[in-house]
């Protein structure tokens, strides 16, 4: 039996979602420990998209396979019941042999949440990236535009990224200031390694005035990451949601506005 499993989780106490050779605590670590307790067997998980270490997810989607016979509530409340209070399963479906949570995956969507006032925070400090400089929101959405659509995406990847293509289609790109809060939405068919987080880079420092809007633009075009500026930081960043074909009848996995 094919489980889908959906999962929320603070990653700031975590070297990233993917499991490492280090023996390091990673989010896919603890699932797969929370699982193999409720399966009474070893279980290995797939997911939708992995996350550098301090990145969060609010619609974080896995996928596994077992013999287990447990009903989708007991894989939901029997995997919370063994998982730090920083992960949380929302949800469990079984899904058709042919569902992968990341091959069956059409779309992604990121929230990237800046705190914009002079002093640092508190209770948010690792839950939202900091710019002390004030931001003109309306001038990084201005410049979002460019990166909108399918592009090579080449000086917005990690240098180390091992992506085979860099081109994406970035189909939603926009900014917009709540209060203190600037906040980015994106959403794509994929995502390149670092690539929201130096999109917010270069977003960041056309919005303090350092660079004009065209920046962003010639930026792309140069596909020369060493032009691309500064790396945004991971704690600003969320993986909010994961889209799929309708057939695999997932439940909604937007979430609602009351995060940020």
């Amino acid at each position: 039996m094919r489980i889908a499993l959906g999962i929320e989780y603070d990653g700031s106490d975590f070297a990233g979602w993917q499991l490492q050779a280090s023996g390091v605590r990673t989010v896919q670590g603890a699932v797969e420990q929370a699982l193999s307790t409720v399966a009474d067997r070893p279980v290995r998980v797939a997911c939708a998209g992995r996350t550098d270490a301090g990145v969060h997810a609010t619609g974080q989607v896995v996928h596994f396979d077992t013999a287990a016979l447990r009903s989708p509530r007991a894989w939901t409340y029997g995997t919370n019941a063994n998982l730090p209070k920083s992960v949380s399963a929302q949800w469990a479906r079984p899904v058709a042999e042919d569902f992968h949570a990341r091959f069956s995956a059409l779309r992604r969507r990121y929230r990237y949440v800046i705190l914009n006032r002079e002093v640092r925070p508190t209770f948010l400090a690792w839950r939202v990236a900091w710019s002390h400089r004030p931001l003109d929101a309306a001038l990084m959405g201005e410049a979002a535009q460019a990166l909108v659509g399918e592009h090579d995406f080449s000086a917005y990847r990690a240098l180390a990224c091992q992506a085979k293509s860099p081109v994406r289609t970035l189909h939603e790109l926009r900014v917009y200031r709540d209060r203190d809060l600037v906040i980015i939405e994106l959403e794509a068919n994929a995502f390149l390694h670092h690539m929201v987080r130096n999109i917010a880079g270069v977003l960041m420092t056309i919005g303090a005035g350092e660079r004009p809007v065209s920046w962003a633009g010639e930026v792309l075009d140069a596909r020369d990451r060493t032009l691309g500026g500064v790396t945004a930081p991971a704690h600003g960043l969320y993986l909010t949601a994961v889209t799929y074909p309708e057939r695999f009848a997932l439940p909604p996995l937007f979430p609602s506005r009351t995060v940020w």
